[in-house]
């Protein structure tokens, strides 16, 4: 009967229950942050890569335009002014490599430009919202 007189007292939740509480909640915010940093990061290293790859076939074909040039050979899509050679190697839906070459003869050649050069529109918004100096 000594027990019942004392009473119930339920269990205290105590100062490490709760700073254990609010750790495994910053460590699960945490978690959820990293991955989905990871997955832009992913997303970015992919664009990048493909980015890459698409500029780097492109020099490569325009690479080939320059040795059956150099070969006395006139590809279509090149446009000759005197010994100047120049055409354009899509890269991408925005991207084009422009590229000019003065071809003298099959030894002597001298690359005049190899760009790449944005070719999508451009739209900009020159608009300042400026404070006037009246309250509205």
């Amino acid at each position: 009967m000594a027990d019942r007189d004392k009473g119930f007292s339920p269990p205290t939740t105590g100062g490490a229950s709760l700073l254990t509480v609010f750790a495994v909640l910053c460590l699960t915010i945490f978690a959820l942050l990293s991955l989905s940093t990871v997955r832009a990061d992913s997303a970015l290293s992919d664009a990048s890569a493909k980015a890459v790859e698409n500029y780097y076939a492109a020099d490569a074909r325009a690479q080939e335009i320059l040795a059956r040039l150099r070969f006395g050979e006139k590809p279509d899509g090149v446009t000759v002014d005197g010994t100047v050679c120049s055409w354009m190697v899509p890269i991408s839906d925005t991207q084009e490599l422009w590229v000019e070459v003065d071809v003298r003869s099959t030894d002597d050649y001298t690359i005049l430009r190899w760009q790449a050069v944005s070719t999508g529109e451009w739209d900009f918004d020159d608009s300042l919202n400026l404070w006037d100096g009246e309250e509205h």
